[in-house]
């Protein structure tokens, strides 16, 4: 019998032109390796949109991917997402129950034994027939191998096996890296205390679901890992992984407008005629034909009566749908019992408790190739709604919680999050902020609302009409944008004129970088405002500030409540007026200006304008009223009221700084 050293001198001396091959099973035979049979003897086969075996004794998965078909041992293209099943808690950190990761194009390449997951450079490309030209750009930037594994084995019609473990049981969300950006670490993934959860690892025809147990161990945990961690030295996460197949053929991309209020896909097309730009984008949306359906589930975690609120908020996008011409296509149910939240599938809207008040944010899971939305998912911050019971409470009384009239601060606070449930829903379904549509009649929930309190003839706070109900016009507008459909030969002129027809009605955009940052300088844009005149609401604002801390005393707390508490009110109330004031801040050396295009003409929407010096000084006036004395100042009667903290009170964040400790400063 031949050694294997006398093969391979055999080999050796063959003529340079000759190869040698040798039998797979000869080899395997010789080798001792195990043949593809081998491998899988007392395997679980889960079969779907690809096939893998479940070893659960060893807690691995063995992916079988078909034979290379294309060039460059190309096996396959598919979508690739992770997320968070199980969050940390912290809301500043941010690793969230149910939170996504970036939807990726992985192509599967096999070189040799080695399987080599590759994502592609989709930031340029070249949108042409001509295949050169697509092998041009394709060649000039880096692509990411994000992981590599070696081929087990091979079947004789070309099928390998890969152990995809590694790729599962590993840092894929970046934990490690962001809690070192926020100087809570470092953590390092523990191989040990890491597993591959394998009653988790689930086929669909066109989806494979796993989920890895993955336990980060520290030596020097930071202060926001202690608040939250039994044992700040080892923080044990479950991570979802969700491989899917890509779209079918015949979604078609739209063209992104800034007007029109949708979010973007970006990239750079080198095929551009030299008479246009090189930049394109593409809006982010459902496909959605008449006779479709689209369906979102709320989370049943959600206890009621908040459950219902979501559902019924969320649901408010079905009369937008019905104005794009596609009736009965959107609705909401609570998600079914047995079905996953992180499951490409379903469009959810999640529940997510964390140790403090913190963001809610909806994003989903988008083709990166077309903008396309295959799966919305929301998180909402369970903690949002009460912490509104509490600024409520703080204006008309804890006593009137429950009472179940129009100003009981769990009704308004429930109206609240009917907002945010369709705000939220509004991002999934691939609409942008606009924070100028509450100077125009709160005219969509994508804006970020102020509770409107008024004053009754009695100078009672009114809360009955806190919060607009159902969407609104520019919400109705945006949906028309995104998702009617039109003939594809008159879908470039229909839309023009859509944006048109908004410009003349009034319809103004404007996001985020027109309203954050400290310069912003347009008025209409603003976070948690009112009304379209920011002066006057400013001055309404301040007169309800003022009734409610005349009256501001135990009854803000409830029954059994420390009345260390008080404070916990009283801040939110103390500052109520503070977004508004922030509106009104912007027309003092501000601009007045719209989105624009060369198409808009010499028309008046289509220039910056400063405000108007009438405007400037009455901004003045109104920002100088808010630092009189008067208004600084704390009632006596609130001063006495509030009390050191407590024995046994826990903790609050919200608090005002002060240097008297234990007294109210």
């Amino acid at each position: 019998m031949r050694t294997a050293a006398s093969l391979a001198l055999c080999v050796c001396l063959l003529p340079a032109c000759a190869t040698a091959v040798v039998p797979a099973m000869q080899e395997s035979a010789v080798s001792g390796e195990k043949s593809y049979a081998d491998h899988l003897e007392g395997l679980e086969k889960r079969e779907g949109l690809l096939t893998f075996y479940l070893d659960r004794e060893r807690a691995r998965v063995l992916l079988e991917v078909p034979a290379a078909t294309g060039d460059g041992g190309l096996v396959g293209e598919y979508l690739y997402v992770e997320g968070l099943v199980t969050g940390l808690g912290s809301n500043p950190i941010g690793l969230d129950r149910g939170q996504l990761g970036e939807t990726r194009l992985l192509r599967f390449r096999r070189l040799g034994n080695r399987l080599l997951f590759e994502e592609p450079n989709l930031r340029f490309r070249a949108l042409s027939d001509d295949e050169a030209e697509r092998r041009a750009t394709r060649e000039a930037f880096v692509t990411s191998v994000l992981w590599g594994g070696e081929i087990l084995a091979t079947a004789e019609d070309g099928r390998g096996l890969v152990d995809l473990t590694p790729f599962l049981v590993r840092d894929a969300h970046g934990v490690e890296a962001l809690l070192a950006s926020m100087e809570e670490g470092p953590f390092a993934l523990d191989p040990e205390r890491s597993v591959l959860d394998s009653e988790a690892c689930l086929a669909f025809p066109d989806n494979l679901e796993f989920e890895a147990i993955l336990t980060y161990g520290g030596q020097e945990p930071g202060e926001l890992v202690r608040g939250v961690a039994p044992n700040p030295e080892a923080l044990t996460l479950v991570q979802h992984h969700s491989l899917v197949r890509l779209p079918p053929p015949g979604y078609q991309p739209r063209r992104f407008e800034p007007r029109a209020g949708s979010f973007a896909i970006s990239f750079q097309d080198y095929a551009a005629d030299l008479g246009e730009t090189i930049d394109r984008r593409w809006i982010v949306r459902h496909r959605l034909q008449a006779g479709d359906e689209l369906v979102y589930y709320v989370d049943p975690g959600a206890p009621e009566p908040v459950r219902s609120a979501l559902v019924e908020g969320a649901s408010w996008w079905a009369e937008a749908f019905a104005a794009a011409g596609l009736p009965g296509a959107f609705r909401v149910e609570v998600l079914p019992e047995g079905v996953h939240p992180l499951d490409v599938r379903y469009n959810v809207i999640q529940w997510v408790h964390r140790s403090t008040r913190g963001w809610s944010y909806g994003g989903g899971v988008v083709d990166p190739r077309t903008g396309e939305m295959l799966k919305g998912h929301v998180n909402l911050g369970s903690l949002r709604v009460r912490q509104d019971r509490l600024i409520f409470e703080g204006l008309v009384g804890a006593d009137a919680s429950g009472n179940g009239g129009p100003g009981d601060p769990i009704e308004v606070a429930l109206a609240r999050i009917r907002q945010l449930s369709a705000h939220e829903v509004g991002h999934t379904l691939g609409l942008n902020h606009n924070f100028a549509a509450s100077t125009y009649g709160r005219a969509s929930v994508m804006d970020y609302p102020a509770p409107l309190v008024r004053i009754d003839g009695d100078g009672e706070l009114d809360l009955s009409d806190a919060y607009a109900v159902g969407i609104g016009e520019w919400d109705k507008h945006a949906v028309r944008y995104a998702y009617q459909n039109f003939p594809a030969a008159e879908e470039a002129s229909s839309l023009e004129a859509l944006v048109r027809e908004g410009v003349e009605r009034g319809l103004v955009m404007l996001a985020d970088a027109d309203a954050r940052p400290p310069g912003a300088a347009n008025p209409l844009a603003g976070l948690w405002d009112n009304g379209d005149d920011a002066v006057e609401q400013l001055s309404l604002d301040m007169r309800v500030r003022r009734i409610a801390l005349e009256r501001f005393g135990p009854a803000n707390v409830a029954a059994g409540e420390p009345l260390a508490r008080l404070e916990e009110v009283l801040a939110p109330l103390y500052f109520r007026h503070r977004y508004q004031l922030e509106a009104v801040a912007k027309l003092v050396g501000g601009l007045d200006y719209r989105y624009a295009v060369r198409e808009d003409g010499p028309s008046d929407l289509a220039k910056v304008t400063p405000v108007s010096a009438d405007r400037q000084r009455a901004a003045i006036e109104g920002l100088f009223a808010t630092l009189s004395p008067s208004e600084l100042d704390l009632p006596e009667t609130v001063l006495a009221a509030v009390h050191p903290r407590a024995f046994g009170t826990p903790p609050n964040e919200e608090l005002f700084r002060g240097r008297t400790s234990p007294a109210f400063d």
